[in-house]
């Protein structure tokens, strides 16, 4: 049963909102992040990565990062840059990329949830990269950037959410990658139960995208009630920023692999060693899958496609995908990479930068690339109800949420 919520967001003037709206932290390096805030000062990523208004020699995680940040937020919302919305609402934020609509409600998850495991994950996270969401959700008293979380469809939703989409938008911008944003706000005390209790039907939900963000704000969460053990559940704190989308409008892209070296093989080696496990064929153009099984390798300036022979198969979750199947039959088994989070050989390329990526990446600094076809979301759900974890970089979502669009309050 799901506690998702209602919620009184402080959020953007309209006048300001594309001029706010910023891709998520993680997704940036220092140098890029201060480039996108001397390019937009009114960017959120001045909040969420205040270390841009510092010299390089403070570091990013220094304490006065996270008091900046805290102290930015406070000015932009005592300067009426944000307004606070004056009762809990759902609000509907919707995406569209090359043509392609997804759209979601934006609300408040329970910490409970995730702790009992009715939201699911599929990811493993990293203590240190929850630490500086920690201190900056904490010391902000604010989660500005949204948990990507995933539902089986329901009719009832869908119903109101179209009828909502129907009325003028509270908000609607096109962001300078071309994707369109469109938000509107569910403040009808009857459409309200509905949601609510319609999510309270549901057993399962799914984390798509923010495994850290979501684990960080579960943290404060926990931290907040052991310094008020009087807290009854209620308190905000006990909730954190999320948009839930349907699964039929989701789509997952590739997350391709490159590699350094062929662990000592000859390309003809290489070669023939795959061929014990995988049919291959040569490509007169680069190969992107159009099955499950199959894959591309863009080896010495050929393409080459990959089919997994039936004996490296599985039904299970976890082996079954194709990133592991080419994890154990070839990144382990012949190039040694035992360990793709921390081995340096290895690099990942979101599928969005498209194969022309590989082959760039080929030619500069790395030896062979495989391009995959995409974890269906079925499959996201499968692992995740299984109470595995995928390899890491199996799914990468399109388009990105925006932070600084809604701001949920801890109190």
């Amino acid at each position: 049963m799901a506690n998702i919520k209602a919620f009184s967001a402080y959020r953007p003037v309209p006048s300001l909102v594309s001029r706010i709206a910023a891709l998520p932290y993680d997704v940036y390096t220092r140098e890029e992040a201060e480039i996108e805030v001397k390019k937009e000062p009114m960017s959120f990523l001045a909040i969420d990565r205040a270390e841009t208004g510092f010299d390089k020699n403070v570091d990013t995680y220094a304490p006065c990062v996270y008091q900046r940040a805290k102290e930015l937020l406070n000015e932009r919302i005592n300067e009426g840059i944000y307004i606070l919305e004056d009762k809990p609402v759902y609000y509907i934020y919707e995406l569209i990329m090359d043509g392609r609509s997804q759209t979601g409600i934006v609300a408040c998850a329970s910490i409970d949830d995730y702790i009992d495991g009715v939201i699911k994950k599929h990811e493993e996270t990293r203590a240190d990269k929850e630490i500086d969401r920690i201190n900056h959700v904490d010391i902000c008293n604010a989660q500005t950037g949204p948990i990507f979380l995933a539902y089986r469809a329901r009719n009832v939703i869908d119903d109101i959410v179209n009828r909502v989409k129907s009325y003028a938008p509270l908000y609607s911008f096109v962001s300078d990658d071309g994707i369109s944003h469109n938000v509107w706000v569910i403040n009808s005390d009857s459409d309200i139960d509905i949601i609510k209790n319609e999510f309270k039907a549901m057993n399962d939900i799914y984390i798509a995208d923010g495994h850290h963000r979501a684990a960080s704000a579960v943290k404060v969460g926990i931290k907040r009630r052991n310094e008020n053990p009087d807290y009854k559940g209620d308190e905000e704190f006990n909730y954190f920023l999320s948009v839930l989308f349907p699964d039929n409008q989701l789509k997952i892209l590739s997350y391709n692999r490159v590699v350094k070296d062929l662990n000592g093989f000859t390309e003809d080696e290489f070669l023939k060693k795959i061929s014990e496990d995988f049919d291959i064929e040569i490509s007169e153009t680069p190969y992107q899958p159009e099955k499950k099984g199959s894959m591309g390798m863009y080896l010495e300036g050929k393409w080459y496609r990959l089919y997994a022979h039936d004996n490296i198969k599985s039904d299970d979750p976890v082996k079954g995908l194709d990133v592991s199947i080419l994890q154990d039959n070839i990144l382990f088994k012949l190039l040694g990479i035992e360990n793709p989070k921390t081995d340096k050989r290895i690099d990942f390329v979101g599928g969005i930068r498209g194969l022309s990526e590989l082959e760039r990446r080929v030619k500069t600094d790395m030896k062979v690339a495989f391009s995959m076809y995409p974890t269906d979301i079925s499959e996201l759900f499968g692992v995740a109800d299984a109470g595995m974890l995928m390899p890491p970089k199996s799914t990468w979502f399109e388009p990105k949420l925006r932070s600084g669009i809604f701001i949920h309050m801890l109190d």
